[in-house]
C-alpha cells in the first residue's frame, strides 16, 4: 500500500504529466517543440551521413527547452562510423536567449546569443576568442519540416564552413 501510495505520488509529481507553457522569452521558439526524425543528415567534414532523432521538451516550469538527441554516423559508403547522445538547454538571460550544448563525444559549446524569428527560425551563435566559433540554426520550412545547420569557423577566420546539415520531421505522437 505504502509503495502504491509513493508510485501515485511519483507519476502525479512526473513532468510528463504536466502539460508546461514556455514562459513569454521562450514562447517565440515555441515551434522547435516536439519530437522530430531526421534521416538524411550530412557530415561535410566525413562525406557521410547521419540519422537520429531530437525531443524539444518544455523543462522548469516554462524557463527553459531540453534538447535530447541521439545521432548515428555512416561513412561515405553508408556502412556505421559510430553515434552519440546530445543535450542541450535553452533559456533566457536578462534580455538575451542562450544555450548550452554537450555531446557524449566530450564536446561542450557555449551559445552567447540568439537571433529569433518568431514561430520560424533561430541562429544560436558561441562567442569568439582562442577557439573555434559555432553557430546552429533551426528553420522551419513548412509544418512539421525543420532544417538544421551546424557550422564553425575557425580563430581568426570569418566565413563559417559547414560541419552538419539536415531536416527534421515532425513526429505525431
Amino acid at each position: 500500500m505504502r509503495l502504491s501510495a509513493i508510485l501515485c505520488l511519483l507519476l502525479l509529481a512526473s513532468p510528463v504529466s504536466a502539460q508546461t507553457v514556455l514562459k513569454p522569452p521562450l514562447q517565440p521558439l515555441a515551434f522547435l517543440l516536439g519530437d522530430w526524425q531526421g534521416d538524411d543528415g550530412k557530415v561535410a567534414e566525413t562525406g557521410g551521413t547521419s540519422k537520429g532523432g531530437s525531443q524539444f521538451t518544455a523543462a522548469s516550469d516554462g524557463w527553459a527547452i531540453l534538447r535530447q538527441d541521439h545521432t548515428e554516423l555512416f561513412d561515405k559508403t553508408g556502412k556505421p562510423a559510430g553515434g552519440f547522445h546530445q543535450t542541450m538547454i535553452v533559456y533566457p538571460d536578462g534580455s538575451a536567449i542562450r544555450a548550452d550544448y554537450v555531446d557524449g563525444e566530450g564536446h561542450a559549446i557555449h551559445y552567447l546569443s540568439a537571433s529569433v524569428v518568431p514561430g520560424k527560425s533561430v541562429v544560436f551563435s558561441s562567442g569568439t576568442g582562442a577557439g573555434p566559433a559555432f553557430r546552429l540554426s533551426y528553420a522551419l520550412q513548412a509544418p512539421g519540416v525543420l532544417t538544421v545547420t551546424f557550422g564553425m569557423t575557425p580563430p581568426g577566420e570569418g566565413a563559417f564552413r559547414p560541419i552538419a546539415t539536415g531536416k527534421l520531421r515532425k513526429q505525431n505522437r
